[in-house]
């Protein structure tokens, strides 16, 4: 029996597999081959699982009759799909979202909440008056319901309008209102200028609708547009606008101590006092007349009148002065020269100014009345001159729009200086000069003014430490939730490179070794027949062996090996070596 055949049995082989040793002896490589294949395919299997299809999401919130609806026409097209954890969206592959929103939009899915103007598209011939407002109301409260839910934080809505019917008279006619229910995305609210902007979006799209006529109210009940009311005072803008303020003022602070103390040394807060009121102003003032020679003239009047001969009235009043007149006679005389001139207190010197504030004045102009006569006597004469003046007049209007400051009020905080003194650091407070020279500083950013009342204290304090010091510890890398998918990640492939350890070296590796690795060599063996070689050889002889011959020395050992391994094994299972060997006749035979 040969080495070769030898070393193609294995010990603990059965007469049961000789076609399958045989098939090993023929194909060695055979088990390399197999043992590659399964590597790769595990290889591959690992890969599809940790790599499994990518999954997009298909829709979100939807309705439980919606989503029903959606998941029926999924089965029906083969399309696979699964759910996100909570239930809240429905999934499918990357690759199909776009082909499959089309054919359920081609369904009509999902189906919204309320239909809009397409209900006026399938109008029946022959509807009523009613049924046609009733339709339109129903479109017009579907359109801005989707126009609603169209908002980030709005999962859905529903418009109610209120709209009465035209009246011909004016004390009849009722102004339309609105209420709207929102229902908002779980942990998600809606703030103030959202809720204006809903409900100013609904004033506009409703003829004659007020905004103070629509009630916004959330799914729990609250009610959202009570900051619309008059109760309220500031809105959302007014109070954006004030706090912009504030923090441009801390910005303005910080930015010009900060070089000076540090980033980190300097703390600063103002509180403004903003006025949203908006005034208006308007004054009308009357300056007093100027002087007769310069002022102007706004129009003058004169009369004259004469009368000669006639006899004034006299005498006891009574029957005999009643008389009538004797004959007049006319006799020829001259006006007397020394005519007296009167000036009444009208005259151009002493105009009559009338300014009463802001009210007009009753008489806009200023008059001046000479008055001439003749004594008494056989003649008389009279002359009246009025002349009027024009007024000076001022009219001044004001308006002034909301947002001014009122008032400032500025609390700065300075830490200590660091001191470095002999290599160790010591704080210090500032000194009155360095004090003064901050709040100098801080003045001149802030703008300070007395007149408007503007206050400033300037406080140098040491720290007690930066926040990050009192804040809470940071957790553990495998506490942390961030850190969760990574570690998943990680897991898997270490399961994957877990299991590809465990077929080699539990599969392939003793595989290998068992049919490509040389024989094992026998556990105790027999004693030498000749005595010379049994005879152990002298310690101090050291024999001269050439290269030929260790060479036959190593092939005999191994024959010898073989032989005993071929022993053993006979002695073991005479039955497979009978069988091994009546095998190798018949193929000699062939």
């Amino acid at each position: 029996m040969s080495a070769a055949a030898s070393a193609g049995v294995a010990p603990n082989a059965t007469p049961a597999l000789p076609p399958l040793l045989e098939r090993l002896r023929a194909q060695p490589r055979l088990p390399l081959i197999v043992g590659s294949a399964a590597l790769v395919a595990a290889l591959a299997a690992f890969a599809l699982w940790g790599h499994g299809p990518d999954y997009k999401v298909l829709y979100t919130n939807v309705s439980d009759r919606d989503g029903g609806a959606i998941i029926a026409s999924l089965q029906q097209m083969n399309v696979p799909y699964k759910f996100a954890e909570g239930g809240g969206a429905i999934l499918v592959a990357s690759d199909k979202v776009p082909e499959v929103r089309m054919q359920l939009a081609a369904q009509g899915l999902p189906k919204a909440g309320g239909v809009g103007f397409e209900l006026m598209d399938n109008q029946k011939f022959g509807t009523s008056q009613f049924a046609e407002q009733v339709n339109y109301q129903r479109a017009l409260e579907g359109e801005l319901a989707r126009s609603i839910e169209s908002v980030g934080t709005v999962e859905s809505a529903r418009v109610h309008l209120a709209l009465p019917k035209p009246s011909l008279f004016v004390r009849e006619q009722k102004k339309p209102s609105a209420s709207v229910v929102l229902t908002l995305h779980r942990g998600r609210s809606i703030d103030e200028g959202q809720v204006s902007a809903i409900v100013h979006m609904i004033s506009s799209s409703v003829p004659e609708l007020d905004a103070k006529s629509v009630t916004v109210v959330d799914q729990r009940g609250n009610l959202l547009s009570a900051a619309n009311s008059n109760g309220r005072g500031l809105d959302v803008s007014q109070l954006r606008y004030t706090q912009e303020i504030e923090q441009g003022y801390i910005r303005r602070i910080e930015a010009i101590l900060q070089p000076i103390l540090g980033a980190s040394n300097v703390r600063a807060q103002v509180a403004a006092d903003i006025d949203f009121s908006v005034s208006e102003h308007t004054d009308e003032s009357y300056k007093p007349n100027q002087q007769p020679g310069t002022a102007a003239v706004r129009s003058q009047q004169s009369s004259e009148s004469s009368q000669h001969g006639a006899v004034p009235p006299g005498g006891v009043p009574g029957a005999l002065s009643n008389q009538p007149p004797v004959n007049p006679n006319a006799p020829i005389v001259n006006a007397p020269a020394g005519a007296q001139a009167n000036t009444p207190a009208g005259a151009p010197g002493g105009a009559n100014n009338n300014a009463r504030g802001q009210q007009p004045a009753a008489a806009a102009n200023a008059a001046s009345t000479t008055t001439t006569s003749a004594p008494a006597g056989p003649g008389s004469a009279r002359k009246d001159v009025t002349t009027n003046y024009e007024l000076d007049r001022s009219i001044r209007h004001v308006q002034q729009s909301a947002g001014a400051v009122r008032r400032l009020s500025v609390a700065v905080v300075v830490n200590y200086r660091d001191d470095a003194q002999g290599g160790k650091s010591a704080a210090r407070a500032l000194t009155p000069a360095e004090l003064d020279q901050v709040r100098n500083l801080v003045k001149e950013a802030m703008g300070f003014s007395q007149d408007r009342g503007d206050s400033l204290n300037v406080v140098n304090s040491p720290f007690a430490g930066d926040g990050r010091d009192a804040a809470e510890p940071d957790l553990p890398f495998w506490k942390d939730p961030a850190n969760l998918p990574l570690a998943m990640q990680l897991g898997r492939y270490l399961l994957i490179g877990l299991g590809l350890m465990f077929l080699w070296f539990a599969v392939l590796r003793p595989l290998l070794r068992k049919h490509l690795g040389p024989p094992p060599a026998p556990a105790v063996a027999e004693p030498l027949e000749s005595e010379a070689d049994a005879a152990p050889a002298p310690v101090d002889e050291e024999p001269q062996i050439s290269p030929s011959e260790a060479l036959r020395a190593r092939e005999a050992e191994r024959q010898r090996a073989d032989m005993d391994y071929a022993r053993e094994l006979a002695n073991k299972d005479p039955k497979l070596v009978a069988t091994l060997i009546q095998h190798w006749m018949n193929a000699n035979d062939e």
